[in-house]
């Protein structure tokens, strides 16, 4: 079986190239692309991104590629937000003031708090690599897009502030940092995303590639 054409989008924030090794390390055919047709004709569609909420909505928009996201979630096409491109699918973010997001998921990004829950300091941003937890509630994450991923599994963090999804059924899983609870992957319907960096989580992180492929 072919494996889907992906459109990764680029607006100038993403880590563009480690994404699409990622990708094609798992037979997909990749585009880099800010053309809207081909970003709309794809079968998946990934968005990328490193940086500051605001200066990646801003950029988004700057393209004419906001509206290109909402639309391909309209037409039911798989989206795979990472890192920054997952917290652009919330609603809008704390960061350098309140910002306006996509609107996808309901929620807001929030600080990743700089002390532990005990009340230690703790290092922001929090990089490195973590282990996959269940969020309160669930009983497992194999219908997901997670569902080739083991519980306890490590995946590569590298961020400042963490999505806090309005609903916790669109919470897929959870690590955790300095015993708070931060959203690791969240979705909801045909809009899925990833805190972590799947293209640099290695087998893990492809597997959750692989994973979206399938979906």
């Amino acid at each position: 079986m072919s494996m889907p054409e992906v459109a990764v989008i680029d607006y100038g924030m993403g880590n563009l190239l480690s994404v699409r090794r990622g990708l094609e390390h798992c037979g997909a055919t990749v585009t880099v692309t800010a053309d809207p047709s081909a970003i709309l004709s794809a079968s998946r569609v990934v968005l990328p991104g490193v940086g500051a909420f605001g200066d990646g909505m801003a950029e988004l928009r700057r393209h004419g590629l906001d509206a290109v996201v909402r639309e391909v979630v309209t037409r039911g096409t798989p989206l795979l937000g990472i890192c920054l491109g997952m917290q652009m699918l919330l609603d809008e973010s704390e960061e350098f003031g309140t910002t306006a997001g996509l609107g996808l998921i309901p929620g807001r990004v929030i600080p990743v708090p700089s002390v532990t829950t005990d009340g230690s300091p703790q290092k922001i941003p929090h990089i490195g690599w973590n282990m996959l937890i269940l969020p309160p509630g669930q009983e497992d994450w194999k219908d997901s897009l997670l569902g080739r991923v083991m519980l306890g599994d490590a995946v590569y963090f590298v961020h400042s502030f963490m999505a806090n999804p309005t609903d916790p059924r669109h919470r897929i899983a959870d690590c955790l940092y300095g015993g708070v609870r931060v959203s690791a992957a969240i979705g909801r319907g045909n809009v899925l995303g990833c805190q972590f960096h799947p293209e640099k989580s290695g087998k893990v992180g492809l597997n959750v590639l692989k994973r979206f492929l399938d979906s």
